[in-house]
């Protein structure tokens, strides 16, 4: 049997912030599987940091452009007016799903142009399925193209901000519709029950997010303890105001302390005038192949959030065999073993990360032994190969009726 042909959807694709979801589509692709790659928006040039990057842009479906074209637009919807059941089905469901609100009821008739024009490249393509990341609005447009053109469609829910307002992002009417959905974590799966009925809960597989470990360095590190890193975006959710905080009780009793600090966002001025004094630099965004270089040089990865998923920067970190001090929230205890592969500190204890920082720093042996833990558990459990497998094996089994039971294989 061959393969569903599939594509894949997000707001943005590719960005340098979600190298996973390009880790999953390459992964799927060496499986055999075609994966016509669609992004809603056009992806900013600062997220254009490597070569990868820039290919995958290059062959994405732009949506939006694509719709701000009139002929494009009313082909497309002209054609779907054609099965007048599924047109109007999907424009009910447009209105009937929309936030509160003029604005909430505009935005879903917006997302409703653009499913149309979605429907009609996914038809054009031959694609077999549909798969979403990130549950919001680009969800809220595949959810809706899938009404009108009758091609199924699946979606991978992260977190934690879509259960902030599960409610705005209807995320039971998508969980309902969907043929499956793919969580990260347990914890992930348990937040999305929460709102779901119950009859669809069986439909709910764990699928972790995943690194290629052969791709970081697995040799033990030999440094002195004092190199610090985070990779991240520099928005308040990361945390890392706890992190400079931290450092700033450390660095006077810690000689040699100097941390690197890879990624951008709106925070990063403030960050950078808050870290005036200390041994911190800046870099920027950079490429896939820039952070796993910084990641071999690194002896501690620090990651303070307030709330994530499953980081997979920490993945990155622990198949790096580098150990992590990161915070005890959401779905990372099930990926970092406390005192095994890294430590984990409560969120906003600027104490208590200088605490654990300090610890490790002073024990390279046991920095050796959880860098060991760490690689061995990405090995297993978050090997972007294997999960794309389990994936596969989901797309595959719900196309031909047969779909498979359980949450993990």
């Amino acid at each position: 049997m061959s393969l569903p042909k599939l594509a894949y959807l997000t707001g943005e694709y590719p960005r340098a912030s979600d190298t996973f979801i390009q880790r999953e589509v390459a992964a799927l692709r060496a499986l055999g599987h075609e994966v016509e790659t669609c992004s809603i928006r056009t992806t900013g040039a600062e997220h254009l940091v490597g070569p990868e990057q820039r290919a995958e842009h290059a062959r994405t479906y732009k949506v939006l452009d694509a719709a701000r074209n009139p002929l494009t637009l009313l082909r497309a919807h002209l054609r779907w007016m054609r099965q007048p059941g599924r047109y109007l089905g999907a424009l009910k469901l447009a209105w009937r799903t929309a936030p509160k609100g003029v604005k909430g009821r505009l935005y879903n008739l917006i997302y409703f142009l653009e499913a149309g024009v979605l429907a009609a490249h996914l038809a054009d393509q031959g694609v077999d399925h549909l798969h979403n990341h990130i549950a919001k609005a680009s969800c809220t447009v595949a959810m809706l193209a899938s009404e009108m053109s009758g091609i199924p469609y699946s979606f991978t829910i992260h977190g934690p901000d879509i259960f902030f307002e599960p409610h705005h992002w209807r995320i039971d009417e998508k969980a309902a519709r969907a043929t499956f959905v793919a969580c990260i974590s347990e914890y992930c799966r348990s937040q999305l029950m929460c709102f779901a009925d119950q009859a669809h809960w069986d439909r709910f597989h764990i699928v972790h997010c995943g690194v290629d470990p052969d791709r970081y360095s697995p040799a033990p590190h030999a440094g002195e303890g004092t190199h610090l890193l985070f990779v991240g975006r520099l928005a308040g959710v990361k945390g890392v105001p706890i992190l400079v905080e931290a450092l700033r009780r450390l660095a006077p009793d810690t000689p040699g302390l100097r941390v690197t600090i890879i990624g951008d966002g709106p925070d990063r001025a403030a960050l950078e005038a808050q870290a005036q004094g200390l041994p911190v630099t800046f870099t920027g965004y950079q490429s896939q192949s820039e952070v796993a270089e910084a990641l071999s040089t690194a002896d501690l990865f620090v990651l303070p959030s307030f709330a994530e998923g499953v980081p997979v920067v920490l993945m990155e970190a622990m198949a790096s065999h580098v150990p992590v001090i990161t915070t005890r929230i959401a779905g990372v205890p099930e990926l970092v073993a406390q005192g095994t592969s890294g430590l984990l500190v409560a969120p906003g204890d600027a104490e208590g990360l200088r605490d654990a920082i300090k610890a490790l720093t002073q024990d390279p042996l046991r920095r050796r032994r959880m860098g060991l833990e760490g690689r061995a558990k990405v090995e297993t459990e978050f090997n972007i190969t294997r999960e794309a497998g389990w994936l596969s094996t989901l797309f595959s089994g719900y196309a031909t009726g047969t779909p498979p039971r359980g949450k993990r294989p």
